[in-house]
């Protein structure tokens, strides 16, 4: 099956080197993006402004509302079957992310996390997994750390170029628009096991 994901790093914003003197990351594309996410067994997304598109919604009793895609939902699900981990790292602690985890079948999250490395090492070690086998998405400053260590890092167009320019890769759908769903996918795509998924629903 043809991917579409080479045509999305092409189209993706471009990073550029000497951000304050630190050695930036240059987006991948074509094998190289595909090789990064052949070798992916653990995925970790960030939740406000990656499942979500940013905005949070509090109503007059301080009841914190979310907005979720079902394309990244079901996105999720087919990562899940073909043996990929996945984890949802965020600062929010709002129940709302626990029922969405929940009915997802994420059973790896960590809510109020100010300092998403200290989580994200303790369930790489938990896991057994290397580096370079972690995937991780996200939208914001605290996801930096988590970039600098993953095997392929993934940021949405919405995040401040300074995240940016950490990312392997940057997506061409936004944030709580079908950005994770397009991760999957190309996740999927590399280890071979999108077609076998398309298929079972009748539309390969």
């Amino acid at each position: 099956m043809a991917a579409d994901h080479d045509v999305f790093a092409k189209d993706a914003p471009t990073a550029s080197l000497g951000w304050a003197g630190v050695a930036t990351v240059a987006p991948l594309q074509g094998d190289e993006l595909r090789q990064r996410a052949r070798g992916i067994r653990l995925l970790t997304c960030d939740v406000d402004g990656v499942l979500t598109d940013s905005r949070i919604y509090v109503d007059d009793h301080g009841h914190e509302f979310k907005a979720y895609s079902a394309l990244d939902g079901h996105g999720i699900k087919m990562l899940m079957q073909a043996g990929i981990i996945v984890g949802w790292i965020t600062g929010s602690k709002a129940p709302a992310v626990t029922h969405r985890a929940r009915q997802l079948g994420v059973h790896h999250l960590v809510q109020g996390a100010e300092d998403k490395l200290t989580p994200w090492e303790k369930l790489r070690a938990e896991l057994g997994m290397p580096m370079d086998a972690c995937a991780h998405i996200g939208d914001d400053l605290p996801d930096v750390p988590l970039f600098n260590r993953s095997g392929l890092a993934v940021a949405v167009p919405h995040a401040p170029a300074a995240v940016r320019r950490r990312a392997h890769y940057i997506t061409r759908r936004d944030g709580g628009m079908g950005a994770v769903r397009e991760l999957c996918e190309l996740i999927l795509d590399a280890q071979d096991a999108l077609l076998p998924q398309i298929a079972a629903y009748g539309a390969a």
